[in-house]
């Protein structure tokens, strides 16, 4: 049973809001091949610009659902986030089930709807090893913007632990940090 919580950022959720995102995300549990347990969580936001903004999340044992789309029209934009959870499902079933049985979850957490395809190997391009200078989230900003990067790597002053400072979409910073 799928439980769904959308909630909306300068946006009132309203019961067709509501019904259309459920109705729409409900397509998706065909895909799975035990009785679904889940919360779905959809947060949509409206920007100053018109654009509308909506993330689904998924938490799944094992595995996390996660796609956001951005688009003029909120029902247009529900679609093609749907749309990249199901293309999420189908691409990574195999490698899902797989990792499951090593993981100890239930084999077979995705159905096959379709003929196995074989799975694509990763290619790693290039590793690059780089050096984790001591700073803090500022300096870290000030060295990404340096160099032109969407990311820096750093060792966090105040956390004493490796650190990623990155620029997000819309603008703004973002820092992960390892949880112990």
């Amino acid at each position: 049973m799928l439980r769904y919580q959308v909630r909306g950022e300068n946006l009132e959720i309203t019961q067709a809001i509501r019904e259309y995102v459920e109705n729409k995300v409900s397509k998706l549990e065909k895909y799975f091949s035990t009785e679904l347990d889940a919360n779905v969580y959809a947060n949509a936001k409206v920007y100053k610009n018109g654009d509308k903004k909506i993330e689904i999340t998924v938490p799944l044992k094992g595995v996390t659902l996660r796609a956001e789309e951005v688009n003029a029209d909120l029902y247009a934009a529900v679609d093609l986030v749907v749309d990249k959870l199901e293309r999420q499902i189908r691409k990574h079933k195999t490698r899902v089930n797989r990792k499951g049985r090593e993981k100890g979850i239930p084999v077979e957490t995705f159905v096959s709807t379709e003929p196995e395809i074989e799975e694509e190997t990763l290619e790693f391009v290039k590793v690059k090893k780089v050096p984790a200078n001591v700073m803090n989230k500022e300096e870290a900003i000030l060295q990404m913007e340096l160099i032109g990067h969407d990311f820096f790597v750093y060792l966090d002053e105040e956390a004493n632990s490796v650190s990623v400072a990155y620029k997000r979409k819309d603008g703004g910073y973002g820092v992960l940090e390892v949880e112990k």
